[in-house]
């Protein structure tokens, strides 16, 4: 059995928002707009319903296709979301918009869920020939690991480091992507630059997430104690994770526990506090960590806290409250590798 981590893969980011496209294309899009917020609830067959609506009543066509692919995305149908991203590419009146950028950056990622990685490496081409950002670099970059060419991956990533120097974020994300396809240690020396730099003033909150991922967690812990006392939520997310990475599970439950008696829920502390918790075995703390996290209905967690609470199940020994749920996550995310191999375990409980 095993459990998932809040840790994301690079995603594509929007490059405009809906309402800016609403505008830009000069018409009122109610329906689509009501879709797409289905589409934020993770409710893809009642958005793909009101899209439906919306071509009915003859609102935008481009962003009705748009969405439609947007929503296929989300059902895991990453062929037919292609079809749609290129219908509504189809569709421009010639005019280069944000909209286009945005579209093709979808088109990309779809590419890459399929392995279709010199598609998306075409695409990211088109991106960068026009509108050449530290967003298109590092995602090109990304799936350029994928076809193993790690010389293209690297030239790709100093691009974007080199347009957004003090973008820690960016320098974690190429760390992440190098570290999962096998070269941490290339990983590392994009953090190393930054540490060891005469001319950059991090604080405290940057300086210690980045002593964590280099490894070193006793560093993090110093300047990341600092950072917390400013009550900033993920200064207490890596100052736990780095007690948790030095085996302290108990003061790391403590700083996790502090944090949500004082502020508002979060579903990142939840799953972590619940991860936690699963660490020091204790499974009944671990699940009610997990529902915790459920309950606030944070869409962006929704999935790692629902695997992690039927794990915690498993864990109780209460296989059928398991199986049962893990019967519903399928049928939201039926392209989980590690949920289709627990599926296999429970069949065999």
């Amino acid at each position: 059995m095993s459990f998932k981590k809040c840790n994301k893969l690079p995603v594509l980011c929007l490059v405009g928002a809906l309402v800016l496209f609403l505008t830009a294309c000069g018409q009122k899009a109610d329906l689509v707009t009501e879709g797409m917020e289905l589409i934020g609830q993770l409710d893809y067959q009642a958005a793909l319903d009101k899209f439906q609506e919306a071509e009915n009543q003859e609102e935008n066509a481009r962003l009705i296709a748009r969405g439609r692919g947007i929503a296929h995305m989300g059902m895991t149908e990453y062929e037919k979301a292609q079809e749609y991203f290129l219908e509504a590419l189809a569709l421009s009146d010639g005019m280069v918009q944000d909209i286009d950028f945005d579209i093709n950056y979808y088109l990309a990622a779809a590419y890459t869920k399929c392995s279709k990685y010199a598609e998306a490496i075409s695409t990211y081409d088109s991106i960068i020939q026009l509108r050449p950002g530290a967003e298109a670099f590092f995602l090109r970059g990304s799936v350029s690991l994928h076809l193993d060419d790690y010389v293209a991956a690297k030239a790709d990533f100093d691009t974007a480091v080199e347009l957004e120097p003090t973008n820690y974020d960016r320098l974690i994300q190429i760390y992440e992507a190098l570290a999962q396809a096998g070269y941490r240690e290339a990983g590392q020396e994009y953090l190393s630059t930054v540490l060891t730099a005469d001319d950059v003033k991090l604080g405290h909150f940057d300086m210690g997430r980045i002593y964590y991922y280099m490894g070193e967690y006793q560093q993090a812990c110093l300047e990341l104690e600092k950072a917390r006392e400013d009550g900033n939520e993920a200064s207490c997310l890596y100052l736990g994770k780095s007690y948790e990475a030095l085996g302290d599970y108990n003061y790391a439950s403590n700083v996790y526990n502090n944090y949500l008696d004082q502020h508002q829920g979060s579903g990142k502390l939840y799953n972590q506090l619940g991860l936690c918790e699963m660490a020091k075995r204790d499974y009944t703390k671990a699940l009610h960590a997990f529902q915790q996290g459920l309950a606030l209905q944070e869409a962006d967690m929704r999935q790692t806290l629902s695997f992690n609470e039927i794990v915690a199940y498993e864990y109780l020994g209460d296989f059928e409250t398991a199986a049962s749920l893990l019967s519903t996550y399928l049928t939201l995310y039926p392209d989980d590798e590690i949920a289709l191999r627990e599926q296999i375990f429970l069949n065999t409980r």
